[in-house]
């Protein structure tokens, strides 16, 4: 028997916008610029816009269906348009992450075999020794002011964005779409082997838009402002520009403007109740505000991902300055949202504290199990580790095997049954919140136990000397593996002495998983999303340049 549902309307992006630009027309959108007066607009315009580049992308560059267009470029209104007009007209968006090697960029532009890409003229620097290793890359069109002299020579021909635009109709007959077909690609940050490209489709776009929009998601309404400050390259932005459409949630773009004091300005100046980002990002803001006040009030949530955030940052958010982080989980494979960190309801506010501490219970659309190590599968207990594993509608079930290959299932990364195999290690509790405990290449595997990095990170970033903290595992004799922690102190703080840290360690670490090898550093190197590059450390170590103290 059949449903009398209309089962044939398909989920794509053309309809986000179309509801996005009438029911909400007048939300809005501010970019930041520095120190002239913001850009400002609507979703009504960014759609008539997004219309106008859909025209010049067909009628102008000759794209079609199916074909590849990149952005190289800040979270700004220009590229807004970007993602409403190149996926709605058939064809396929793929943001380059412009804090990849060069080697990397090179490699993905190429595997994608993209022809046309929309730089931001401040990154035209970044691009223009690119151009001539790009083999498919038939067009370059420059978005905002930059030195376009640098791509003087180039083989793609160079267009300038708003003479493109110039002219052309603000509306668009945007085609009827398999929501199956490809709307968006991105590439993993390629921390082991080469980028692998992850694509989505329109539905698993449009499904992922309605969780990020719940309650028990980030849950935001027409009365909240966004402020997206991880990047429109970073897995669509964690979904923000999409589902904003469908709620009228205005946005405040930061641009280029990353760091964080201008971060500061903005939020005093512009008034977002929501934010997120990765929490180097947020480390950087509490610092700045202690040095130099601002008045952040009106910023009441956080959404903070893509690395396990510490708890002392959580506390010192919620202590200093009223702004509540909501921890949440996600890869590139998982659109991103995977889990959230929201308790259940009834607690105290300490009551509260261990639930938020997780990443979170998983939403609707998102299925998981542990992979137990000796094999079957790890139990909901709040005790039992494995490898976490998920499927759902936005779950990837393979990567890009390029233009006319198969799609990849490398079994690394996929089970036999298809579930998607995170690298992750953790425990579920019995309702269902997931608590990583590290990443499986990353798990200290000492005298057959294990010692979580994670845990030792966390514990040592909440000394008040400490700013940051990474741990990673190095050969030892007697039991094959010992942890090593690298401090970086915080600026204003002499170097405290690693036996004192070690001491502060044992009251809430056992005391055989303390480790005994220590080094300071003045930064923990970091991947282009921002992650700590614990393959570096490793690296440094094995080449005898960090300077190890060892105690007794």
């Amino acid at each position: 028997m059949l449903s009398t549902m209309q089962d044939d309307v398909p989920l794509t992006i053309s309809r986000i916008l179309r509801h996005g630009m009438t029911v909400h027309g007048d939300a809005r959108i501010t970019t930041w610029t520095g120190e002239a007066e913001p850009h400002r607009t609507t979703f009504r315009a960014t759609g008539e816009r997004a219309a106008q580049l859909a025209h010049a992308l067909r009628d102008e560059l000759g794209i079609g269906a199916e074909d590849r267009v990149a952005t190289l470029m800040w979270n700004n209104s220009s590229h807004v348009e970007a993602y409403f007009a190149i996926p709605s007209m058939g064809a396929v968006l793929h943001t380059l992450n412009l804090r990849l090697p060069a080697e990397q960029l090179v490699f993905i532009v190429n595997h994608a075999a993209d022809r046309v890409i929309l730089v931001n003229g401040t990154l035209l620097p970044l691009l223009a020794p690119l151009l001539p290793r790009l083999q498919t890359v038939e067009h370059v069109v420059v978005v905002g002011p930059g030195d376009t002299s640098v791509l003087e020579g180039c083989t793609p021909q160079v267009h300038e964005y708003e003479q493109l635009l110039a002219g052309r109709p603000t509306s668009y007959d945007w085609p009827e779409l398999d929501e199956r077909a490809a709307a968006a690609m991105c590439y993993t940050s390629g921390t082991t082997g080469d980028p692998k490209g992850v694509v989505y489709s329109h539905r698993s776009v449009y499904l992922h838009s309605m969780q990020v929009n719940m309650a028990e998601s980030m849950g935001l309404t027409t009365a909240d402002t966004t402020l997206p400050v991880v990047p429109m390259f970073h897995v669509n932005a964690w979904g923000l520009p999409h589902a904003v459409f469908m709620t009228g949630v205005s946005m405040l773009m930061p641009d280029r403007f990353l760091h964080p004091g201008p971060l500061a300005e903005m939020i005093a100046a512009e008034r977002p109740t929501h934010a997120a980002a990765v929490p180097v990002i947020w480390q950087g803001l509490l610092e700045e505000l202690a040095a130099t006040p601002r008045d952040i009030s009106s910023l009441k949530t956080v959404t903070i991902g893509g690395s396990a955030c510490p708890p002392s940052m959580m506390r010192a958010f919620e202590d200093l300055h009223g702004v509540r982080v909501c921890h949440a989980w996600g890869m590139t494979e998982t659109s991103p949202l995977g889990s959230l960190a929201h308790p259940p309801g009834g607690l105290t506010p300490e009551e509260e504290w261990p639930y938020r501490i997780t990443q979170g219970r998983f939403p609707a659309g998102v299925e998981a199990r542990l992979a137990a190590p000796g094999g079957g599968f790890a139990p909901w207990d709040g005790a039992s580790p494995g490898e976490l594993e998920v499927r759902g509608p936005w779950i990837a079930a393979a990567y890009f095997g390029g233009v006319g290959e198969e799609p990849l299932r490398p079994e690394e990364k996929f089970s036999p049954d298809g579930w998607l195999r995170t690298g992750d290690v953790g425990v579920i509790s019995p309702d269902g919140y997931l608590t990583l405990t590290d990443r499986a290449k990353d798990v200290i595997k000492s005298g057959g136990e294990w010692i979580s990095s994670v845990e030792l990170e966390n514990a040592l970033m909440a000394h008040e000397a400490v700013a940051e903290a990474a741990v990673v595992a190095v050969t030892d004799e007697k039991w094959g593996e010992r942890p090593l922690a690298g401090v970086v102190f915080k600026e204003g703080h002499d170097p405290v002495p690693y036996e004192e840290l070690r001491t502060f360690l044992g009251k809430t670490i056992a005391r055989w998983q303390l480790p005994e090898r220590w080094v300071t550093l003045d930064v923990v190197p970091k991947t282009s999303v921002g992650k700590f590059d614990k393959k570096v450390l490793r690296r440094q170590y094995a080449a005898g340049e960090l300077d190890v103290t060892k105690l007794g």
